[in-house]
């Protein structure tokens, strides 16, 4: 009897792993049988994600979803993208109507443990600021006592609103709107004296300002903003392959891998670049993907400072500096995990 007990206690523990294991690859299961990646974006951020008048869309966010989509299927068109107001995306992330979440969203302790995501990386380091019209005559969010602020509903930004003005015992007006497009609006109607959102969104949304040069990003940042690609909690090798993505884009940066070079360097000897590319070990194969997949991001989406230099950078029209974002050996915080 006890036996028997055992074997059943066995069994049902091997039957646990089994059922725990089909779970964790349902994602890439489905994207597989979809034949495309299905991309929870922004519904209008210049540099980050946006679609021109013929539904193309660009920005760092997109591109990291185009990124996705090339490891899978060695293609980066393969990716569908669905438009998502900062009040739905995580709903739409959870409902499993969107496969990935890539769309500016800040990594918090109560969205990881409460709203059962996970966030596998940070695609880019921010911070709330404010923006404000020249005319206002204020050079510090500080000199902001009684100012009325345009805010979106649903985000991190009206909580750190609420603690800045609170913490400096000032007073303010909050005016929130449902969407970051009626609430850019509204301020550049004069509804309120000033804007705040992420610093990155503030030099994306001047560009759309009816006189752009009449407004000013004031210098304070009042909140750690670790902004990236959100998914479902429990499908760990789905979370993989979304770490592994960022992972690779960063590495390829360090290691001098760019779109240009990435065939020629397949024969490089430096034993890292080897294991990032494939021709040594099968850590592709780890994840559920072939190993040359960091090669078909390379090849197809660049490494990640190429992707930050168009669409934010220098080479973008927001010519935001890299900053925070820049690689650890440079001064950033980014830091990519070796392959190994």
């Amino acid at each position: 009897m006890k036996w028997a007990a055992a074997a059943l206690a066995f069994g049902l523990v091997v039957a646990s792993v089994a059922v725990s294991d089909a779970s964790a690859q349902a994602t890439l299961r489905s994207v597989k049988q979809k034949g495309f990646l299905t991309c929870g974006a922004n519904n209008g951020l210049a540099g980050f994600g946006l679609p021109d008048a013929q539904g193309n869309w660009t920005g760092l966010d997109v591109d990291f979803c185009r990124a996705i989509a090339a490891a899978i299927f060695d293609d980066p068109t393969k990716v569908r993208f669905i438009p998502l107001a900062a009040k739905d995306r995580f709903t739409a992330l959870q409902s499993g109507e969107v496969d990935v979440l890539s769309r500016n969203s800040t990594a918090t302790m109560s969205r990881d443990t409460q709203l059962g995501l996970d966030f596998p990386a940070v695609t880019y380091f921010d911070g709330q600021g404010f923006m404000v019209r020249k005319a206002l005559g204020v050079s510090s969010a500080k000199e902001m006592n009684g100012a009325s602020i345009c805010t979106q509903q649903g985000t991190t930004t009206e909580l750190n609103l609420a603690d800045y003005f609170r913490a400096n015992n000032m007073k303010y007006e909050v005016v929130a709107f449902a969407t970051s497009d009626e609430t850019f609006k509204a301020y550049d109607a004069g509804r309120c004296d000033a804007y705040t959102t992420d610093a990155s969104g503030l030099y994306a949304e001047r560009l759309r300002a009816s006189a752009p040069d009449d407004h000013i990003v004031l210098p304070e940042i009042i909140s750690k903003e670790p902004l990236g690609p959100a998914v479902r909690h429990g499908d760990n090798q789905w979370a993989d392959i979304v770490r592994w993505t960022h992972n690779a884009m960063l590495d390829a940066e360090e290691l001098g891998v760019t779109k240009a070079n990435v065939d020629q360097m397949k024969t490089s000897e430096n034993p890292e670049i080897k294991r990032l590319l494939g021709t040594e070990g099968k850590f592709g194969e780890a994840v559920g993907l072939t190993n040359d997949w960091a090669v078909r991001i390379i090849r197809h989406v660049g490494n990640y400072g190429e992707s930050f230099d168009r669409n934010v950078g220098e080479g973008s029209r927001l010519k935001i500096m890299r900053g925070q974002n820049a690689l650890w050996s440079k001064g950033g915080l980014q830091y990519g995990i070796p392959v190994r």
